[in-house]
């Protein structure tokens, strides 16, 4: 198993603190290294508690987790509430303020505390001096990172403030490096390469960009707010349009709108906005309208925690339009993979003629990684749409592929009538049950026919155990599997890109000859696990459940130690 770091720095909301960890980890990427920054901060708008917490390794497996090598302790208010997610022990070292109370929790943990007098080194280094450059400078030590070009990443944030506060940063940076410490990490090994440092939501931006989207609507909303920020400048640079409107109703209309007059067009949001916009994606159900969706999901029901990840907008996204609603879900499965999953997402969309669900999580929006260029490139076979009879044009024609012809408003000799009634192939509103069973049955076919290719999801080792998962969770599922391995186990694993239509005769290869399967997912009601049975019952095996709500990342090790158990059967 390859080595790996995990740094905590946390503080009070406006102290720095994830400006720290993504200067360090930029820091980090241009020495060479791999890691990721997951970023942990409460629901104030302004103030409240804030941590950056860090994971670096010598491969590109980004796994969040709560067991902390290293704490930088800026200060300790409301420390309490991050004690789900950073976890210390003994193998732990605690750099903290030597003027502040140490909680209760970490003195308990057995971690090694050294308190630092951080007032008085920042001071001494700047008048106008930050504690979170201080401790910049103290971990690019420890990381054996060169002060100076920490100092000239610093200073190019800084660029729009005032010179004293560019000069304050650099001179704290280079006391915090050159402060005696009493400690040392191992860091791992840098590897070097080609990278990009990105988050999952710039991600699916960028993979809806290659993928030719030019329009987007959308009302910011956390933790998906900064797709569109990213959005908003690279869709300038290519002749797009971004338009931020007044709810989420509005944003997914316009958008709706937008593709119906021929644009690719998307949208963003997080759970309580995808309830606000179920009704408009019905619409595009009915009127056979290309539209993609991302969902950014979060801790809920209702407000429910916006700033943790959680992975309970299953159900919504495969249930939650009203009536029989055929449309595509999809489930980015690493922060890379928002990219080529948003991008296949926009060609699945446009290739049927349906709107897609593309969903992703606080986790893997939010975080910041150093990856590997994204892969994008999907080859779509053509849909399969039947010669346009001379005389007639039938927009809704019922074809064997379920797949009409598209025409744009204004096209000549291509008239039709598109709302949400039920309709006839012209397109006229019709209450015949004939009418209605047919085009119930066009709308079907189209996904059913659908052949996922190679995309539908990843498999990965062998063996008569299991591990069946979608999204974030795919990374604990894995660290799960490479737990058994090291221990004599053969495991496989299936991360599941694809949910609807469920690649089910795929997906029944991929678990055949085992014995045991288990679904990780993190969510409270085992909302896959149900989803999987409901398609598949009992092939090749019941399947089991591991469904654990967020915001504490998911065990490896409790998932491990599920699979190999023997089932009791009563």
């Amino acid at each position: 198993m390859s080595r790996t770091l995990a740094i905590a720095i946390c503080g009070s909301g406006g102290a720095g603190v994830v400006a720290c960890g993504e200067l360090l980890l930029r820091g980090w990427a241009r020495a060479g290294g791999l890691g990721f920054l997951r970023k942990a901060f409460g629901p104030q708008i302004r103030g409240g508690e804030s941590a950056a917490l860090l994971c670096l390794g010598e491969d590109e497996t980004y796994l969040p987790t709560a067991a902390m090598d290293l704490l930088v302790a800026l200060d300790w208010n409301q420390f309490a509430r991050f004690e789900d997610e950073i976890a210390l022990g003994p193998q732990s070292t605690v750099l903290c303020p030597d003027d502040d109370e140490v909680p209760a929790s970490v003195q308990a943990s057995g971690a090694t505390v050294v308190a630092l007098p951080l007032a008085a080194a920042v001071a001494g280094a700047h008048p106008e001096g930050r504690r979170n450059m201080f401790a910049l400078g103290l971990l690019g030590q420890l990381l054996g990172l060169d002060a100076a070009a920490l100092a000239a990443l610093a200073t190019a944030r800084l660029a729009g403030k005032a010179p004293a506060y560019r000069d304050a940063a650099a001179a704290c940076i280079d006391a915090g490096a050159g402060w005696p410490l009493a400690v040392a990490v191992t860091p791992p090994a840098r590897p070097g390469g080609e990278r990009w440092l990105l988050t999952g939501n710039q991600a699916a931006g960028y993979g809806a960009l290659e993928a030719g989207v030019r329009f987007v609507a959308a009302y910011p909303i956390t933790p998906a707010s900064d797709v569109l920020e990213y959005l908003a400048g690279a869709l300038e640079a290519v002749g797009g349009q971004l338009v931020q409107a007044e709810d989420e109703l509005a944003a997914v209309n316009m958008a709706l709108g937008a593709a119906f007059g021929g644009a690719d067009a998307f949208t963003a949001t997080s759970g309580p906005g995808l309830a606000l916009m179920t009704e408009s994606l019905g619409l595009a159900v009915a009127s056979e309208t290309p539209l993609t969706v991302l969902n950014v999901m979060r801790g809920g029901p209702s407000t429910g925690i916006p700033t943790k990840s959680e992975q309970g907008d299953l159900d919504i996204a495969l249930h939650g339009l009203h009536g029989d609603a055929p449309h595509l879900v999809l489930a980015a499965l690493d922060i890379a993979d928002c990219a080529f999953t948003t991008s296949w997402a926009v060609a699945l969309a446009r290739q049927l003629q349906t709107p897609a669900l593309v969903l992703s999580d606080q986790f893997l929006g939010q975080s910041l990684a150093i990856v590997s260029p994204p892969g994008l490139h999907v080859a779509l076979p053509a849909a399969a749409v039947e010669t346009v009879d001379a005389g007639e044009y039938l927009r809704y024609r019922l074809t064997a592929s379920g797949v009409s012809a598209l025409a744009l408003p204004g096209d000549p000799g291509r008239r039709f009538t598109a709302d949400g009634l039920e309709h006839s192939e012209r397109g006229t509103p019709s209450t015949a049950a004939r009418d209605h069973a047919a085009q119930l049955d066009k709308r079907a076919r189209k996904l059913a026919t659908l052949g996922p290719g190679p995309h539908w999801g990843t498999v990965d080792g062998e063996g008569e155990l299991a591990l069946v998962t979608f999204g974030s969770a795919s990374a604990a599922a894995r660290a799960a599997a490479t737990r058994l391995r090291a221990a004599g186990t053969a495991c496989r694993v299936v991360c599941l890109r694809l949910l609807a239509p469920l690649p089910a005769a795929a997906l029944e290869e991929a678990l055949a000859g085992c014995r045991r399967v288990l679904v990780v997912e993190q969510n409270h009601s085992a909302q896959c696990w149900r989803h999987l049975r409901a398609h598949l019952g009992d092939v090749p095996v019941p399947a089991e459940s591991f469904a654990r709500p967020g915001p504490a990342p998911l065990d490896p090790a409790a998932i491990a130690a599920m699979l190999a158990e023997e089932p009791v059967h009563g």
